[in-house]
């Protein structure tokens, strides 16, 4: 009998432990372990005409019981690779023979002073974050004035920037106050387009298209240096990343994505991590010193690019995440079975992105480059074709 235990208990937590369902004998056992009874999802944007921003929440232990799948609440406090063994936030252990890691990252917003739901800016980081930034955004609606949206260094997650950016332009319009927002986009990205990918296709082209079309600014290789009462101290940054101009930009809202670390359970383990402890891995999502240790999702450590003048993540879509699970759950019967895992996650890049009214696609070949793949589209048409993979089931 294996005992398979899997950290996380969102849709990658999830999903693992259905895929790992699928590849075990009926003798193995599961165990999720998440850090709370109910998995939350974001329903809707924070700002819109129908204000949403809202969460939906359903209960993992019942959902999970009617697989065979066992569950805990607890948390995982720290993990003891050497042992084969997980300590949970209630003090008790979980011996495991495989153990998965697919807990989301943690925001990094100390990182700079007055980021972030504690200080001064807004985060669509987790689903606790949303109706903070639905709340602010109302009362912003009824004052507007300055809006600074973006990404600072060592953020990996540019999507949801450009998404909130084009969203915030598109509810002012339709709610006639766009002429009294001046609108000013922050990001670590060399240029507009690189999303952590380092550009694909004609992305910059057409994102600079876009945001010049509808009047809005943006600054580009910067670094946000900290963060004030309605001011941003930001400066921008030369080729070698080192000041090159200071800004101080008056905001009245705000929304900046920040950098990520890993999990406090596996943070220092050596071999395991990285220095921002995330999960190492080889080819079949395996750590190379603790084998029976897999890890999926944004928790593992990505290729990185060619380095940026002022630092960026590497980026990770759905896409991704889905096949490195999909190859987590194999390679791992394969390992039951006696057998050298035999498969190898995909790392193309796949994403549809919502902007507003129209929306745009992308598609980037293994990470990183030079890819064989490597192509940027945008109209109604990703915003249709979104819309129907969002609601698929319902």
């Amino acid at each position: 009998m294996a005992q398979i235990v899997i950290i996380g208990g969102g849709p990658n937590g999830l999903a693992m432990a259905y895929e790992m369902l699928e590849q075990t004998r009926p003798e193995d056992r599961i165990t999720l372990v998440a850090s709370g009874e109910r998995m939350q999802a974001s329903v809707g944007e924070p700002w819109g005409a129908a204000q949403g921003g809202e969460t939906s929440s359903f209960d993992l232990g019942t959902a999970l019981a009617k697989k065979g799948i066992g569950f805990s609440a607890a948390g995982a406090r720290c993990l003891h690779p050497e042992q084969n063994r997980l300590e949970l936030g209630d003090g008790s252990t979980l011996a495991y023979d495989y153990l998965v890691i697919t807990t989301g990252p943690k925001p990094a917003f100390d990182e700079v002073p007055g980021l972030g739901p504690q200080g001064y800016t807004h985060s669509l980081c987790e689903a606790g974050h949303l109706h903070h930034c639905s709340r602010g955004w109302s009362a912003f609606i009824e004052n507007p004035g300055p809006l600074v949206v973006g990404a600072v260094q060592g953020a990996s997650c540019f999507g949801p920037a450009y998404e909130s950016l084009f969203h915030m332009d598109a509810d002012l319009r339709h709610r006639g106050l766009r002429e009294r927002v001046d609108i000013t986009f922050v990001t670590a990205e060399p240029w507009i387009g690189h999303l952590g990918l380092g550009g694909m296709g004609d992305a910059r082209e057409r994102l600079e298209a876009a945001m010049r079309e509808r009047g809005i600014e943006w600054i580009a290789n910067a670094r946000v240096d900290r963060v004030e009462h309605e001011r941003m101290q930001v400066s921008e940054c030369d080729a070698a990343g080192a000041p090159l101009r200071q800004r101080v930009l008056p905001f009245r809202y705000s929304m900046m994505m920040p950098a990520f670390r890993g999990i406090d359970a596996v943070a220092g383990i050596e071999g395991l991590v990285n220095e921002r402890g995330f999960i190492l891995v080889d080819e079949h999502q395996r750590n190379p010193r603790y084998p029976n240790i897999y890890a999926a999702g944004a928790t593992v450590e990505a290729a990185s690019e060619a380095p940026t003048p002022v630092p960026t993540g590497t980026h990770k879509t759905a896409y991704m995440v889905e096949s490195m699970v999909n190859t987590t759950a194999q390679n791992i019967r394969d390992q039951i079975d006696g057998r050298a895992p035999s498969q190898r996650a995909t790392w193309r890049a796949v994403s549809l992105a919502d902007l507003g009214a129209a929306g745009l696609a992308f598609i980037a070949d293994e990470e990183p480059p030079p890819r064989r793949v490597d192509w940027f589209k945008q109209g109604d048409w990703v915003q249709l074709s979104r819309c129907s993979v969002c609601n698929v089931g319902n």
